[in-house]
């Protein structure tokens, strides 16, 4: 029974998935993400039912469009089967249904886990995190984080008090860094989108793991961009890259929010032991 509910979690996943990239490829370009057919971006032809199945689609299709034999992004699959996993793995984690028989705690990381895939493709894609991303992911983990209170800690107003009130700081705490370099360097360091999310990251962990979660974020980041200089010193990589290079860094930023959370160990003290 367990291994059926697993898997028909992991389908509902990639079926959202599917719709995630939908959302990113038509994302401000003033079509409709809900409205309109699928097509081929090369021939225009609308997609047939049987070539949009998730995953197995493009694995029956051998990557290309079945009328002009375009070869179709990677993209489509890899966002279907990481969201299905996600999910996954946010009910293993979770596996909550307790609010009036609702999966209400479930449905809401199912939803921000939505807007991170969405924002970590488009950012890779544009070098850009949308505002209305941004902000959404922003609003919903507050809202939650007060509304996840106890009932009487909320009607004493113990928000403001000791330990609510430093997770309720703990989103302007971590985009004000951010922010401050977007300002300083004018945009050169940093962007004004990664403060929007970093504001995002506190309210959604917590002070203390949303520091870790960009500390980390700060790590991989870091790993990436000399890993990709060591593959042009090789020559293994055509696109020229300096250290002056633009790398989205959403993606860095999100991977270290999704370690932090399903994982939950604490950087900061990695780094004391490290330094020892």
């Amino acid at each position: 029974m367990d291994i059926l509910i697993y898997f028909s979690i992991f389908i509902f996943g990639t079926i959202i998935g599917s719709f995630l990239n939908v959302v990113i490829l038509r994302y401000n370009t003033g079509e409709s993400a809900i409205a309109g057919k699928s097509v081929c971006f090369s021939c225009a032809k609308a997609l047939s039912w049987y070539e949009m199945f998730p995953i197995l689609s493009f694995v029956a299709l051998k990557g290309k469009c079945g009328s002009c034999k375009s070869k179709i992004s990677w993209q489509y699959p890899l966002v279907e089967f990481f969201t299905g996993f996600l999910f996954l793995f946010t009910y293993l984690k979770t596996n909550d249904f307790s609010f009036q028989g609702l999966p209400l705690e479930i449905f809401y990381y199912f939803v921000i886990f939505s807007i991170l895939i969405v924002i970590t493709v488009y950012d890779l894609r544009h070098k850009i995190i949308p505002d209305l991303l941004s902000y959404s992911f922003a609003f919903i983990s507050l809202i939650w984080f007060i509304f996840a209170l106890p009932t009487s800690d909320v009607g004493k107003a113990k928000i403001f008090q000791t330990p609510y009130i430093f997770d309720l700081l703990a989103g302007p705490i971590l985009a004000l860094p951010f922010f401050l370099m977007w300002l300083l360097s004018r945009g050169r360091w940093m962007g004004l989108g990664d403060a929007k999310l970093a504001l995002g990251i506190g309210w959604f962990l917590g002070l203390v793991s949303g520091v870790s979660a960009v500390i980390l974020g700060f790590w991989i980041g870091a790993i990436v961009s000399v890993f990709l200089l060591l593959l042009q010193k090789l020559n293994l990589i055509g696109k020229r890259l300096t250290i002056k290079s633009e790398i989205p860094f959403a993606p860095f930023l999100i991977l270290g929010l999704l370690i932090i959370f399903f994982f939950g160990f604490d950087v900061m003290s990695l780094g004391n032991f490290l330094s020892i």
